[in-house]
This record gives C-alpha cells, structure tokens and sequence, in this order.
C-alpha cells in the first residue's frame, strides 16, 4: 500500500533494535530511528544506539543528524524522518520506523507539526528559569491569563507541558488547542502498522533494564559521559538523556559508581514505565508479549504472521 510504514515500539530494552533489524533483513527494507537522543552525535552507548556489527548491514536512518546541545524540534524531526521514508518507499520498499520516543512515531505518522514550529529556546528557557525563582504556579498562572482552558486540564506540576502551552502561544498567538486543531491532518499521511513488543513480565523488563546498565558500563558509559562534559557537550536537550546524568554524581566526586549505577536502574525502569504508559493509550497497536528465553525467534514469527495478515510480505 502507498505510503504504508511498520512501526517497531515498545519500552526501553524490550529488544526492539534486534527485531527491526531481522525484520528488515527478511523485508530486504531500511529504518528510519524515532528516537529522541540517538538522533545525537558522540552519544552512542548511553543512548543504546546500535553499533554496525548489531545493525548487520541494514541501512538505518536518523542517527547521528546533529551536535549534542544543537536544538531540535519534532517538527525537525518530521521533516528528515519523511523525507528518508518517501526516499525508501520511492525504490519500492516499506520503511521500518523504530524507536521508544512515541511522540517522534506519532508525529511522523500524522505529519501534523507545524512546520514553523521551531523549538524557541528563549521562551522556553524564561520560563524554566521563572519556575526555579518563583516556583511552578508562576508559569500556571501566565498560562491561565492567556489559555483559560489549557491551564485547566493541567497541573502546575506538569511544567514541561505548561511551558509548551506557553511557547505555543507566544510563538503562534493560538491556544494549544486551537493550535492542535489547526495542524491535525484530516487522515494521518501513513498507513502505520503498529506492532508493540514487550516481556509479558514486568519483572522480566525491569531485569534486561539491569542487565543493559550493567553493559552498557562495561563498554564505556563512564568514559563516553566523561567526554562529552570536558567538551561541554552535555547540554540542552541531550543533557536529558537518561544515562548520562546519572554519572555525573560519580565524576563530581559526590557518589559512588556503584550509587550512581543504581539511580540510572532506578530511572531507566521508571522511563520504560511511563513509555508503556504513552504506548498503551494507542489501541492501534498490536502487542506481542513474549517469555524469558523467547525473545526474537519467537516475536520474529508473531510479527511475521501479524504482517503477512495485513498484506506485507
């Protein structure tokens, strides 16, 4: 079908990378990252980006597109993301989209962010900086005197979604809702296959979580950290990215590697809890849940077969 993507997600470690990629082996297809920080230069282990031996030869897209600490919008994000899947599907492919950050597969799918809709980090950064003086009621109360409504469905906690609210709106002059009615598409412009795949025990992702931290220090987490902050790289956006900070504690001389190794635990299983919680507001999605010791043989043959059903051969 015209314009048709499979889209690969599900919560941090579940083994998304591994089925994309043996999917993409078996379609002869490429993919395209919906990751919000492998999108990031110099940031590779911390991030779970897969190296060339784990891609196996399969073409990905959308790694590696920008500097850390560079500014980057979802609207960015939309425009690379579609412009590598018309490329794909121009040579008679369908693209495989991949990645744990909802929002970047959503917004790609839909097509619908304004394409004006750059990230305004002076807005942004006043208010951050309002709220850390005066406090997060601060920020409500500019939202409430500009977007009654908008302020009302949201908690003064919820900061970082007040804040969008108020870029929006002195971005645009329009309330975010009439700044999401405006930019929705009548029908999204892909026809998505959805296919989720998670451990059918939380237990069972909350220890391959353990186990990655574990690795992922193994191959040089501490080393790829200390790097990017003697550079001052380590800023913006990608001084989000959970597995960096975390460290941070460590090379201040403040913690141990061993405290600082079970805070990023800690964080990576509580981000892999609110992914699933994103996630599972789509009914659109198909979940393959599998066992410990099942992993890919087994999702490779359930995703085959929901595909097969749906006319992907």
């Amino acid at each position: 079908m015209e314009n048709r993507l499979i889209c690969i997600c599900g919560p941090t470690a579940s083994g998304k990378t591994a089925l994309s990629v043996a999917l993409a082996q078996q379609l002869h297809t490429e993919i395209i990252s919906a990751d919000s920080m492998q999108l990031y230069r110099e940031m590779d282990i911390g991030t779970a980006k897969p190296d060339m031996k784990e891609r196996q030869g399969v073409p990905h897209h959308l790694f590696d597109v920008c500097e850390p600490g560079e500014a980057f919008s979802v609207a960015r994000y939309v425009e690379l993301a579609d412009a590598a899947a018309q490329d794909i599907l121009s040579r008679g492919m369908t693209p495989i989209v991949v990645g744990g950050t909802g929002l970047y597969m959503d917004a790609l799918i839909e097509c619908s962010v304004f394409s004006g809709d750059e990230t305004d980090l002076t807005v942004r950064e006043k208010y951050q900086r309002m709220a850390a003086e005066q406090g997060n009621q601060a920020v409500h109360d500019c939202l409430a005197k500009v977007d009654p409504a908008g302020a009302e469905r949201l908690h003064p906690n919820n900061l970082k979604r007040v804040i969008r609210a108020l870029e929006v709106y002195e971005q645009t002059g329009m309330t975010i809702d009439e700044f999401n009615r405006r930019n929705k598409r009548p029908e999204p412009k892909y026809d998505a296959l959805k296919i989720g795949v998670c451990p059918s025990d939380r237990e069972i992702l909350y220890d391959r979580i353990n186990r990655r931290v574990d690795l992922m220090l193994e191959n040089g987490l501490l080393e790829e950290t200390k790097r990017l902050v003697e550079r001052g790289l380590l800023t913006g956006t990608a001084a989000q990215a959970i597995g960096y900070k975390e460290l941070l504690g460590y090379l201040n001389g403040e913690q141990t590697l061993e405290e600082c190794a079970e805070l990023l635990k800690r964080r990576s299983r509580n981000y892999a809890k609110r992914q699933l919680t994103w996630l599972k507001r789509d009914d659109s999605i198909h979940w393959i849940y599998y066992n410990s010791g099942e992993e890919l043989p087994f999702v490779l043959q359930e995703t085959t077969k929901y595909l097969q059903n749906h006319g992907v051969q």
